[in-house]
C-alpha cells in the first residue's frame, strides 16, 4: 500500500471509531483490517514509516576486507585516479577468482563505504548575483552531428552572459586556438557587445603555465587578444568546474534540448546556422527564480557591454614555409598545394577552418584545413603551368585523384578526354584536356562542364570547340587562331571554308 492510501484509510479508521462503530473491534470488522492497524491510527494519524529490514549478504562477506583496503588506500590517491566501484569489480573477478559476487551488491557496498569514508560527497554551492555585464563564462563542450550523412565527434565553443543569461554555441571540428578566438569575436557579435571579466577553465589555448593561486602565465595571441577587445581575463582552480557553474549548467540544457536527437547538416557551416537559430529560439524561456525571458535580459544587459572594436582581431596564426618540391607548403604536419615555384617564400595564414597562402600581397591559394598529420591537400589547377611541360603526369597526379574524390571531376571530363585521345592521340589529347582545365580555371568550371556536355552531344572533339561555347555568350564569337586551324585541317573532312564556329555547331559542318 503506497503512503497516500494509507493516510486516506487511517482517517477513515478514525472517522469510524468516533462517529460510526465506535470500538477497536468493530472498526477493524468493518474495515477488514487488523486490531493492530486500528490502535496504530487512533494512537497518530500519520502512519509510520514501515522500515526497510537490512538484508544479508552472504556472498559479500569474503570480499568486505578486500574492497575496505581499497577504498583507504584511494584516500591519499588523487581524486580523478580513484577506484570507480565498476573497477573494484574487476579486480575482485581477477585477484579473487574463486569468489562468485553480483557487480550491483558490489556497487551498493561501495557506495556506502565511500559515504562513510567521505570520499562520496556533495558539494554544497553559494548562489551568486552578477551585475548587468559583468561577467561572462566561456568553456568548450563535446558532441555529434551527422554532417553529410557522416557521424563525425564535434568540440562545440559556449559563451554564457552570466546577468541575462544568453548564450551562444558554435561547433568546430577541433578546439584549436583559431576557433576558440574566433567563437568569442562570433559571440560578441551575437551579444552586441564585450562583457567585463570573462571566466575560463585553464584552456591551453589562454593558458601557458598554472602559477601560484590564481596568476597565470598566458599565451601572448590570448593577451593581444584581450587588450584589443578591452576586457579581463579570470581562471578557475584546476579540477574545479563549479566555479563556473553557469556555463556548465548551460552547456547541459543546450546539450540535452537541441542536441537530441543527433542534428542532421549538409556541412559545419549548415550546422552552425542550426545552433544559432536555437540559441535564438532559447531567448524566449525563462530561467527559474528569474521574471524575465532571457531575451529581455540580454535586451537590457547590451547597454551595459564594453562597445565592439572597430575591427576585428587578426586571427590567424601565421608562418612563413618555403614551397618545395612538389609545389607544395608545410604547415603545421601537412601540405598545402600553391602555384608558385619551388624554393618560394610565402606567408601562410591558418585559421579554425581553412589555410590562406599568400606571396607578394596577394592570396595565391585558399585551402580548406586538414586536421590530419601528414596530409597533402592539392587542387589541380596549382599545377596546370607545370603540366603544360609535363602532360604525361596528369593522368596518375595525386591532385586529379583528390579532385575525383572530392567529385570535382565529373564524368563527362573523362569521356571528353577519351574523344581527345581517339581523335588526337595520346599525348596530343592530353594537352588538350589540360588546356581544357586551364579554360575552366578562367571561366569557372560549372560553365566548362556545361560546354564539354554540348560538345559531346553535338560530336565536337577539339579544344577550340569548347574554347568558342565558354565566349559565346560574351559577344562576336572569337576568330580561329592558326593553332585551331592546324587541328581542324588534320581531319579527314576538309573544312578551308570555316571562318568560325556557327556552322559548326549549326550541324552544317561536323568533326
Amino acid at each position: 500500500m503506497d503512503w497516500r492510501a494509507k493516510v486516506e484509510l487511517f482517517e477513515e479508521i478514525r472517522r469510524e471509531y468516533e462517529f460510526g462503530v465506535g470500538t477497536i473491534l468493530g472498526v477493524a470488522k468493518k474495515l477488514g483490517v487488523h486490531r493492530r492497524m486500528v490502535r496504530d491510527a487512533l494512537g497518530n494519524a500519520v502512519p509510520s514509516r514501515r522500515k526497510k529490514p537490512e538484508r544479508k549478504r552472504p556472498r559479500l562477506a569474503p570480499v568486505t576486507t578486500f574492497i575496505d583496503a581499497i577504498l583507504q588506500s584511494d584516500r591519499a590517491a588523487p581524486r580523478k585516479q580513484r577506484h570507480t566501484a565498476h573497477r573494484i569489480y574487476q579486480r575482485i573477478r581477477v585477484e579473487l577468482a574463486g569468489i562468485d559476487v553480483a557487480e550491483s551488491t558490489v556497487r551498493r557496498y561501495v557506495r556506502e563505504k565511500k559515504q562513510a569514508l567521505g570520499l562520496m560527497r556533495r558539494e554544497v554551492c553559494v548562489p551568486q548575483s552578477y551585475d548587468w555585464g559583468s561577467e561572462g563564462q566561456v568553456d568548450w563542450y563535446e558532441a555529434e552531428a551527422d554532417l553529410g550523412g557522416e557521424r563525425q565527434k564535434l568540440q562545440v565553443f559556449s559563451l554564457r552572459g552570466m546577468a541575462g543569461g544568453g548564450a551562444f554555441h558554435r561547433a568546430y571540428l577541433r578546439a584549436t586556438q583559431q576557433a576558440f578566438l574566433e567563437g568569442h569575436e562570433l559571440a560578441f557579435r551575437y551579444f552586441g557587445g564585450v562583457f567585463q571579466r570573462l571566466r575560463y577553465d585553464n584552456l591551453k589555448a589562454a593558458v601557458k603555465k598554472i602559477l601560484r593561486g590564481y596568476q597565470r602565465e598566458e599565451t601572448a595571441r590570448f593577451i593581444a587578444f584581450r587588450s584589443h577587445w578591452g576586457f579581463a581575463a579570470e581562471f578557475c582552480t584546476p579540477a574545479e568546474a563549479h566555479e563556473k557553474g553557469g556555463i556548465e549548467g548551460e552547456a547541459g540544457y543546450f546539450r540535452r534540448n537541441h542536441w537530441v536527437p543527433v542534428p542532421q547538416a549538409r556541412d559545419l557551416e549548415d550546422l552552425n546556422r542550426q545552433l544559432l537559430a536555437a540559441c535564438e529560439q532559447d531567448q524566449g524561456r525563462t530561467i527559474a527564480s528569474r521574471e524575465q525571458t532571457i531575451g529581455v535580459a540580454m535586451r537590457a544587459e547590451q547597454a551595459h557591454l564594453l562597445p565592439l572594436a572597430q575591427e576585428g582581431f587578426d586571427l590567424a596564426e601565421v608562418s612563413f614555409p618555403k614551397v618545395d618540391g612538389s609545389g607544395c607548403v608545410r604547415v603545421r604536419t601537412n601540405f598545402y598545394s600553391a602555384p608558385l615555384p619551388a624554393d618560394t617564400q610565402v606567408q601562410a595564414k591558418t585559421y579554425a577552418d581553412r589555410v590562406e597562402i599568400w606571396h607578394e600581397g596577394a592570396a595565391a591559394a585558399r585551402h580548406e584545413r586538414s586536421y590530419g598529420r601528414y596530409q597533402q591537400v592539392l587542387e589541380l589547377e596549382h599545377y596546370l603551368e607545370v603540366l603544360e611541360r609535363k602532360p604525361g603526369a596528369l593522368a596518375g597526379s595525386t591532385a586529379l585523384k583528390q579532385w575525383r574524390e572530392r567529385g570535382r571531376w565529373p564524368t563527362e571530363y573523362d569521356r571528353y578526354w577519351e574523344v581527345l585521345i581517339r581523335r588526337h592521340g595520346k599525348q596530343a589529347g592530353m594537352r588538350q584536356m589540360i588546356e581544357l582545365l586551364g579554360l575552366g580555371k578562367k571561366h569557372g568550371y560549372d560553365r566548362l562542364q556545361e560546354a564539354i556536355v554540348t560538345a559531346l552531344a553535338t560530336g565536337c572533339g577539339d579544344v577550340a570547340a569548347i574554347r568558342y561555347l565558354l565566349t559565346a555568350g560574351s559577344g562576336a564569337p572569337p576568330p580561329l587562331e592558326s593553332s585551331d586551324l592546324g587541328r581542324l585541317a588534320r581531319y579527314e573532312r576538309p573544312l578551308s571554308g570555316v571562318q568560325n564556329y556557327d556552322q559548326l555547331l549549326s550541324g552544317e559542318v561536323t568533326l
